[in-house]
């Protein structure tokens, strides 16, 4: 599985400034793009940037049978949200057309910090 952070604009059609410094997923799976706009359909509900570009997403696998798995965190192991958000994530991404089963899970190693927020969420939040 390649890195999105190992891709250029120019081989995947890919926003490197709005891209998370560190996630795993299948570049060039013509399934990966409505997968990212859905996850970055899905909102922080204290912080006002997507998850995505949050960085809280650490994995995207997509099996042969399109089924997906999602690894995510969440900026805080005491996040109110802890209960909800893996199941509007798992509902965003099921939306996409082409999709089998969808899988999220909550892990929290590794922690999330700062350093994993894509470049956009940075300036959004008046981090630079």
């Amino acid at each position: 599985m390649n890195s999105i952070e190992m891709t250029t604009p120019d081989d995947a059609g890919i926003d490197m400034e709005a891209e998370p410094p560190s996630i795993e997923a299948p570049v060039g799976h013509p399934l990966l793009p409505g997968i990212v706009t859905a996850l970055k359909s899905v909102f922080d509900p204290e912080i006002p940037v997507n998850i995505y570009e949050l960085g809280l997403i650490y994995k995207i696998d997509i099996d042969p049978e399109n089924n997906v798995a999602v690894k995510m965190t969440l900026t805080a192991p005491g996040c109110p949200v802890a209960g909800e958000m893996p199941e509007q994530v798992r509902e965003a991404v099921a939306g996409v057309e082409g999709l089998g089963d969808v899988d999220v899970e909550l892990v929290w190693e590794p922690g999330w910090n700062p350093s994993l927020m894509a470049e956009t969420a940075k300036l959004q939040l008046g981090m630079f």
